[in-house]
């Protein structure tokens, strides 16, 4: 967008609010009569009432504040990568891994800053609300853009209408893990195990409404088995019961409990993805294990305020993606947490997979019944 264009838009939004330094170039008159001061008048009373309306419908804000990022170089000024979770988990440290990769080609310091609480609801609103010029985003894993719409009814955010997908960040694929005791060692004995005790068995999960409840909720109605859930509050007091023998099943990312699976407290069947995990080659894909059907990612994307600028969006996906490109990030990064990075990743891309991803999730939340905890 020219320079020409982004000055015409800052003057005629200043030019209906009627304040100093309104008037439009070459427009200014001399009122010689009484008629002429009338008719004046009416057209500022006239151009208040728009500025009023657009006031009263919330746009007038977002519309200056994007014609003034539009018309700064970007990035002006600090960044802020907004994690809606705890400082420490999976989210937080990833999150610190592209803000340092960052700052460099964008010529700007890039922070990280967690605003946890109300799942992820308390910092997602943060970012919907912030100023939409790319100096604010959300750094988010799955949950919060397409599982929280279905189990929440009032959240102070709208996924879609409030935020702009920038760039999907990596993906994990999950495995269904098993407590060795349990004696099976694939996907088919599991199954043939839990039709033979049907509700005998348990699995846990961090949460009502959490990834690995839901995951394994597909996997059941795939499977036909019936296996009862318990929740717990976070995924280290489940796992701590998984190796201890009180549950027997959980789904979650190998990378969470590579320890344990290399000492044998665990065992993995398989991972819910097409291809195998490059941390955890010797796991069979689902599809091999002959549930091709079920496909069990966490990801991870970045998103903007929606009003951020195009300009904006498509700079902060260059720089992703070249993150996501470089030799050195996986091999000191994603190869050694088992993370995937997605074939192709423009902004159009990722939104098509978010609405595909809730399409996926909305039923699935309904059908089981999940309530957040």
């Amino acid at each position: 967008m020219s320079v020409r264009i982004l000055a015409r838009a800052f003057l005629s939004v200043a030019h209906y609010l009627g304040g100093p330094g309104a008037a439009r170039p070459g427009a200014v008159r001399r009122r010689r009569n009484t008629r002429q001061y009338a008719g004046s008048s009416q057209r500022a009373i006239k151009k208040r009432s728009v500025a009023s309306r657009l006031a009263r419908a919330g746009l007038l804000v977002p519309l200056l504040a994007a014609v003034t990022a539009l018309a700064q170089p970007y990035p002006s000024k600090l960044i802020k990568l907004i994690v809606p979770v705890a400082a420490g988990g999976q989210t937080d440290v990833m999150a610190r891994a592209f803000a340092q990769r960052l700052a460099g080609p964008l010529g700007q310091t890039v922070i990280v800053e967690t605003r946890p609480g109300a799942h992820a609801a308390i910092g997602a609103e943060f970012v919907a609300k912030s100023p939409p010029d790319g100096h604010t985003l959300l750094f988010s894993a799955a949950s919060t853009i397409v599982i929280n719409p279905f189990l929440y009814a009032n959240l102070p955010y709208d996924p879609v209408r409030d935020f702009v997908p920038v760039a999907m960040c990596c993906s994990q694929a999950m495995a269904v893990i098993v407590n060795p005791v349990l004696g099976v060692n694939s996907l088919r004995d599991l199954v043939t195990l839990a039709r033979t005790k049907p509700g005998a068995l348990s699995y846990g999960s961090m949460g009502s409404g959490s990834t690995g409840h839901l995951y394994m909720e597909m996997f059941k109605q795939q499977a036909g088995i019936d296996v009862l859930h318990v929740p717990y509050k976070g995924s280290s007091p489940a796992v701590l019961d998984l190796v201890g023998g009180q549950i027997s099943i959980m789904v979650l990312t190998p990378g969470t409990v590579p320890g344990q699976l290399r000492s044998g407290k665990l065992r993995a069947l398989a991972i819910g993805s097409t291809q195998r995990s490059v941390a955890f080659p010797e796991l069979p894909t689902s599809a091999e294990a002959g549930f091709a059907g079920f496909q069990a990612l966490e990801w991870f994307g970045l998103f903007a305020p929606t009003g951020t600028p195009r300009e904006t969006i498509a700079r902060l996906n260059t720089e992703m993606t070249r993150i996501l490109g470089s030799k050195e990030f996986h091999e000191e990064w994603l190869n050694k947490n088992g993370f995937e990075t997605p074939a192709s990743n423009t902004p159009e891309q990722f939104a098509a997979f978010i609405q595909a991803e809730m399409q996926r999730f909305r039923p699935l939340v309904k059908s089981t019944g999940a309530k957040a905890d």
